[in-house]
């Protein structure tokens, strides 16, 4: 890999960035319901009323479980040591497979570091589950998709 431990820690930083991104925008977004929530207690009672704070009451919780699942995987992830090098795939390893680069972290899709895609996916996903205890050379399948491990970091 080339600058694997470089490429591994880049896509660390951007993953802690990512997650604390979608920390502020739903703390951001709870602030509001809350400010919305008391304006609306301050207006007329009536069906109309308690309909519209049951929705906004509804949409807290919506969103505070958001918040608690992003900031459980960021908790997660703050766990990881990536400057280890892994000799099987484990959490917080950066595997090079025949399909692109997977960083078994937290589930947060495809991102970009310097122009190579990495996926970031969870160790509890099912691809994450049939990766962990893989070494190089090893290969794996899922949904008829040939997966062989190339190299890990």
């Amino acid at each position: 890999m080339l600058t694997s431990l470089s490429l591994k820690q880049q896509a660390y930083s951007l993953c802690i960035h990512l997650l604390n991104e979608k920390i502020q925008t739903l703390q951001q977004a709870l602030k509001q319901l809350t400010e919305s929530a008391a304006n609306e207690t301050k207006s007329t009672a009536g069906d109309k009323h308690e309909t519209a704070l049951a929705m906004l009451q509804i949409e807290q919780e919506n969103i505070s479980r958001q918040l608690k699942t992003v900031l459980d995987q960021k908790a997660s992830i703050e766990t990881l040591n990536i400057s280890s090098k892994h000799v099987a795939v484990a959490s917080g390893s950066l595997v090079k497979t025949n399909k692109g680069y997977l960083f078994v972290s937290v589930a947060l899709g495809k991102i970009m570091v310097d122009n190579i895609p990495v996926i970031l996916l969870s160790p509890q996903s099912p691809l994450g589950k049939k990766l962990l205890g893989l070494k190089k050379n090893d290969s794996t399948e899922i949904n008829g998709m040939h997966c062989n491990v190339e190299e890990i970091e």
